[in-house]
């Protein structure tokens, strides 16, 4: 995404990546559908619809994101969405309010907390002089977790009940169409054929790749090593994000924000050791 912001405004990019994300769960979801199981009707729509919404938000501000913090910095800061994934379930599902009282969620919920904050506001402001992230930076941020988060609890029922090759064939599609008449407002719906033949090929790769097969793969994962072990290695993420960026985009964190990062992932870690996991696992799916 950071790389192809260079080419793609933040709407364009979110609807071209989706729609190709779409076309590519298409197969499997006829070969789901041909098989038998939940028929994909208005039912299913409907139920697909309301997770879709903060879908939207956070897709378009996660790419807004990365014009104020580099895309080693914005990884690690997402590892707070399944802190933020674990609260909403709280208000969501009392079955799973019980996991207040457990002192790894408190502690994890605190040290995740403070960790993404570091790790934003020790982020340098590449347009002045400022040592700190822009404010409106910092809100984009925050909100393109958050809907993640809420995103990752909304999703949690038609998940269950289509299975994840036929709620995420509805979701790409459904957003894909909410994405269009935004692009067609405030983006450019033409960016395809002026971006250039590497762009347009990052772009198809990154879409199958990073929505489609890490949707399906994560499933896939969850049902052969169990959650907990599927959650654990997501922490490898920022590792693997700060590597990339620091190889192909020269980025670099300063020791505030090293140290922030530590205590992030600490905390997520902890977080992800009590009971509500299992609703907390869908916030890093798509």
């Amino acid at each position: 995404m950071f790389y192809l912001n260079r080419y793609y405004d933040p709407w364009a990019q979110n609807f071209y990546r989706y729609s190709v994300a779409c076309i590519a769960i298409a197969p499997l979801l006829l070969y789901q559908i041909r098989r038998g199981g939940p028929r994909i009707d208005m039912h299913a729509v409907k139920l697909c619809l309301l997770p879709c919404l903060p879908n939207v938000v956070h897709q378009v501000t996660q790419v807004m994101a990365l014009f104020y913090i580099g895309p080693g910095v914005y990884t690690i800061f997402t590892r707070a969405s399944v802190i933020f994934t674990a609260l909403l379930a709280l208000a969501f599902f009392p079955e799973e309010r019980v996991v207040i009282r457990q002192w790894q969620f408190q502690v994890g919920t605190l040290l995740g907390l403070i960790g993404a904050f570091g790790v934003i506001w020790f982020q340098a402001n590449a347009n002045s002089h400022d040592q700190h992230v822009a404010l409106p930076g910092l809100f984009i941020a925050f909100t393109a977790t958050f809907c993640w988060a809420l995103y990752g609890v909304l999703i949690k029922r038609p998940s269950a009940e289509l299975g994840s090759i036929r709620s995420f064939g509805v979701v790409s599609f459904i957003t894909s169409a909410l994405l269009f008449p935004l692009t067609l407002a405030f983006g450019k719906i033409g960016t395809p054929f002026q971006a250039g033949l590497q762009a347009n090929l990052v772009l198809i790769v990154s879409a199958v790749t990073c929505i489609t097969l890490a949707h399906v793969l994560y499933y896939v994962a969850i049902r052969e090593i169990g959650v907990a072990l599927s959650q654990s290695l997501q922490l490898l993420c920022p590792a693997i994000a700060m590597a990339l960026s620091a190889w192909l985009f020269g980025e670099r964190l300063t020791h505030a924000q090293l140290w922030s990062a530590g205590i992030l992932l600490i905390g997520a870690f902890l977080a992800m050791r009590t009971k509500p996991i299992a609703t907390a696992e869908t916030a890093e799916n798509i």
